[in-house]
């Protein structure tokens, strides 16, 4: 019995080749199955699908539970087994990451359409990171896609020639290659897509092959394109088509051109998937979902961060999110270098009018830049493992001529160094010997589990490292380019927007970047450093602003809160037409570009269930004096109007309870929270307590609170209110903001539970928020956190140091209830004024230009 319902089976997998899962099993009825090996079948196959569906990674949120009509691969399958054979040929280990990349893809074909439905067009969302290997996730869903029966796949690589080329090449060799009689070709390593002649030859009945097309986003190469298949329609009708979209989120979203024009394609092909990659998917999740556009409705897939993967947090550290403990929550490593603000006009022009004539210094920190980054390349020839090639990027300026007024410095500067260093030079010797020996021992190789090279032993190294090294301008003019082709590379490229989006540089150890731009997914794909270092993780470094690494840190939050939203309402029923990411807004940073943001320039902003707390201070008397006072005239007010007190002076507490919500609005009516905090705006906080108080008969009463040190010195809030200050250091930058301290996190996890009752101390942050809905479904917390104002670091923080303000720093945070009925939500403007900050934005003048 169970032979025969094996075999049957087989049969069942080879009829979902032909048809969707309900047509295969009405087709063994029609074969005289018995009902019982059908319904066991059926069974059989809905395990199987259940299992897809229940992956613990990738996350998926999903549009009405899809039909799930692919399981995973199978023995015939010739284009996935190719892909995993040539990944063990470069060293990618069964466990875990063929697995994964297997996993990933198959939740990712188990969303399309089966090839033989009629008509479909759906419209999917993978959001992967930065430089985390989406191109072999994508070129893996190809391949599966392909054994089921898919026939054209259309790739949208980029809107650069480079990142083109660089995808074809790719695709070729995991794709073409392997299987050549399997594939037909519309475009090649030096061409873009250019209209055939003979459409039948490649969609008529008697063509087998699939049809691969890699394009970049063009308005006149898409324009051929959709005109070539409008042309070819008669032949379309069964043909499954998949556009993959990388980079969705650059030139896909609110676009003139490039936008309908991808629409237009998809009108011409009745079976149509659209499936965008991402790192920065804040765009993309900003469309309109109702409206005729690119929206991911169908579903949007949350790819799991790889095994030794780069990220921002790794390298910036990021804030807490709601729940997390500060402890908890890495600062980062040690590896940003300071650019000071005066270097900046050195090295990028102050205005348009500049760039004329403009030549660049070579300053101190563009120097120690250089020459690190010799040292890192000598380096990593000692150790002899990992990626051949050596990139430094040099990003200043999205203007060309920028990128070419580098070239004679540069080249002077390797050419003076390499004299110098046959010399015998003491004092280069000397400088190189300082540098490395001082960034070695910021950064400790054995946390890297690699061992520190000494400098002896690479030094060497050194003259080779310098005779190999070529300066090279990468940009849409030049025509000397990045180029890993031909054996390895050590190169110091200048560059912009060909270097900023997609394009792998290998082998990048060190960069040095001043550019500042307007928006976080431009931000984030700035960020070519991301990505994997396998044998030099304790080498890379970024040499930038203070105030641009701070943007990256802020970015990292947002990135981590973005993605943990996506993964919390996978578990909540949501569907991507009815989720809303929550985007923490940044002062200077708007989310994304201001076209892709018109259905979302105002945010309604509602901080039910939510925590705000406050990270950034000023550290002069005059400000901090008003917030003492502020929090002693609540203190007092509270102690004189709660219904009841509980003091707990040796656990550092008090808490107030049942305040009159007028006493809270006095308070943050009076309370300062930091300009550079948007996200603790006093007059929206206000105004949602208000709503609230009016609209649900919520937040009439607040538990106030007072959490300190019982090892710190005493502040006195009020006669017999007294607690231990707390300690806080600031984050230490080197070029610190006069009057300004970031903390980075006040609250931790138990503080939300200090007016809880029963055992609190090991509730988790679901469990703290179950408890108060429990306890206090109508009830708002505030908490106060006096913080001694000289806070010394612990010796273990290295990135820390001392908070040194004029006076005690009042901290604050609070917890909002989560609404039980309906929400009131307050509007904000996501968007930021932008008036003070020099910006350069993406250059899109390529999408609509002549094709070169």
């Amino acid at each position: 019995m169970a032979d025969e319902l094996d075999a049957m089976y087989d049969t069942f997998k080879a009829l979902l080749d032909a048809f969707p899962p309900s047509e295969a099993v009405k087709r063994l009825e029609q074969f005289g199955i018995s009902p019982d090996i059908v319904d066991r079948i059926r069974e059989r196959h809905e395990e199987q699908t259940i299992r897809v569906r229940e992956l613990e990674e990738p996350h998926a949120v999903v549009l009405d539970n899809r039909d799930t009509w692919y399981t995973g691969p199978q023995a015939k399958d010739k284009c996935w087994p190719a892909i995993t054979d040539l990944l063990r040929k470069d060293g990618w280990p069964e466990e875990p990451a063929i697995r994964s990349l297997d996993d990933s893809s198959t939740r990712v074909v188990s969303l399309l359409n089966h090839p033989k439905e009629k008509t479909f067009s759906t419209r999917g969302l993978v959001v992967g990171y930065v430089q985390s290997g989406k191109t072999t996730n994508f070129t893996s869903v190809v391949a599966k896609a392909a054994d089921r029966g898919y026939k054209l796949f259309i790739v949208l690589a980029g809107i650069h020639n480079g990142l083109r080329r660089q995808t074809q090449a790719r695709l070729v060799q995991q794709l073409v290659e392997p299987n050549p009689s399997m594939w037909s070709q519309l475009t090649g390593l030096d061409k873009d897509f250019t209209p055939q002649e003979n459409p039948a030859s490649y969609f008529g009945r008697s063509n087998k092959t699939h049809v691969l097309c890699v394009v970049k986003k063009n308005a006149t190469v898409l324009r051929k394109l959709a005109r070539w298949l409008e042309k070819a329609s008669e032949y379309l009708e069964d043909c499954p088509a998949l556009i993959i979209d990388d980079e969705a989120d650059q030139a896909t979203v609110a676009t003139k051109s490039i936008n309908p024009l991808i629409l237009t394609i998809m009108s011409h092909l009745p079976r149509s998937a659209y499936l965008g990659y991402t790192a920065t998917p804040f765009a993309n999740l900003l469309i309109d979902p109702s409206a005729e556009d690119l929206y991911p409705k169908d579903f949007v897939v949350n790819l799991p961060k790889p095994a030794g993967h780069f990220g921002t947090e790794v390298l910036f550290g990021r804030y807490a999110l709601d729940g997390e403990d500060p402890e908890q929550v890495d600062d980062g490593h040690d590896m940003i270098r300071s650019v000071p603000k005066d270097d900046v006009a050195a090295v990028r022009p102050e205005t348009r009018a500049d760039v004329e004539g403009f030549e660049p210094v070579i300053t101190d920190t563009l120097r120690q830049a250089v020459e690190y980054f010799w040292l890192v390349t000598a380096a990593r020839r000692v150790r002899g493992t990992g990626n051949p090639h050596n990139t430094m990027l040099i990003h200043t300026s999205v203007n060309t001529a920028v990128h070419n007024s580098f070239e004679r410095p540069l080249k002077h500067l390797l050419a003076r160094s390499a004299r110098s260093l046959t010399e015998q030079d003491d004092a280069l010797l000397s400088r190189l010997r300082d540098l490395w020996e001082e960034e070695t021992d910021r950064v400790r190789a054995e946390d890297f589990d690699v061992t520190k090279v000494p400098f002896e032993l690479l030094m060497p190294e050194l003259p080779g490292v310098l005779n190999s090294c070529r300066i090279i301008m990468d940009n849409s003019s030049s025509e000397d380019r990045l180029d890993y082709e031909n054996g390895p590379v050590v190169a110091i490229a200048v560059g912009g927007n060909t270097l900023s989006r997609g394009l792998t540089l290998e082998g990048l150890s060190v960069s040095y970047f001043v550019r500042a731009v307007s928006a976080y997914d431009t931000l984030l794909q700035m960020g070519r450093w991301f990505g994997f270092r396998n044998g030099y993780a304790d080498l890379p470094r970024i040499w930038m602003t203070d105030e641009l690494a701070e943007w990256f840190r802020h970015l990292a939050t947002v990135e981590t809160e973005m993605r943990r939203d996506i993964d919390i309402y996978m578990t909540e029923d949501e569907t991507p037409l009815t989720f809303a990411v929550r985007l923490r807004t940044h002062p200077a940073l708007r989310v994304t570009a201001a076209a892709k943001m018109r259905d979302a320039v105002t945010a309604a902003s509602s901080y039910g269930g939510k925590r705000v707390q406050t990270h950034y201070f000023r550290t002069d008397a005059d400000w901090l004096g008003n917030n003492i006072d502020a929090a002693r005239n609540l203190v007092a007010a509270s102690a004189a109007n709660a219904v009841r007190t509980d003091e707990r002076p040796t656990e550092g507490r008090f808490v107030f309870r049942d305040v009159p919500h007028n006493l809270v609005i006095d308070f943050l009516s009076n309370y300062r929270f930091h300009e550079n905090s948007p996200e603790n705006d006093a007059n929206l906080i206000i105004k949602y307590i208000r709503k609230q108080v009016s609209g649900v008969g919520s937040l009439r009463r607040w538990n106030v609170a007072i959490v300190g040190n019982p090892k710190g010195d005493p502040f006195t809030f009020a006669r017999g209110v007294s607690v231990g200050r707390n300690n806080r250091a600031r984050l230490h930058l080197p070029n610190p903001t006069p009057d300004f301290a970031d903390i980075k996190t006040l609250m931790s996890r138990r503080d939300a539970a200090v007016d809880l009752s029963g055992d609190t101390a090991k509730l988790t942050e679901k469990g703290i928020m179950d408890e108060r809905r429990q306890q206090f479904p109508d009830t708002g917390l505030l908490v106060l956190y006096p913080i001694d104002r000289v806070s010394e670091p612990s010796p273990s923080k290295r990135l820390r140091a001392p908070l040194n303000a004029e006076e005690h720093v009042i901290g604050l945070g609070l917890v909002f209830p989560e609404p039980h009925n309906r929400d009131s939500a307050v509007e904000s403007y996501i968007s930021a004024n932008l008036s003070n900050i020099r910006i350069e934005d993406e250059d899109y003048s390529l999408l609509d230009g002549e094709d070169a």
